[in-house]
């Protein structure tokens, strides 16, 4: 059986009305661009998944979570910088 690449994604915890997580919005897009193929992107509006974002601890927006193989690597609880997100996306491929 040949051997899977591990799973990499990142949720993006976010709501319709919080600001930072507009000004968020972008660089997700961007990393989304970058990495296709390779990662795994959800969005998740905390309003409409409000039971998914309490099973992740989630308690302010922007929350972005990094999971490889379903465990989490890597956790920012703030308007995060691309080449922040970036560097913890390449760090979690290795």
């Amino acid at each position: 059986m040949a051997k899977t690449l591990s799973k990499l994604v990142l949720k993006d915890f976010y709501a319709d009305w919080c600001g930072p997580c507009r000004m968020q919005t972008p660089i997700i897009q961007e990393l989304e661009k970058e990495f296709k193929g390779k990662v795994s992107f959800e969005k998740i509006n905390v309003d409409n998944n409000q039971a998914l974002a309490g099973k992740y601890g989630v308690s302010g927006i922007p929350t972005i979570i990094i999971e490889k193989d379903g465990k989490i690597v890597k956790r920012f609880s703030e308007l995060t910088e691309k080449e922040v997100l970036k560097k913890a996306l390449m760090e979690s491929m290795k």
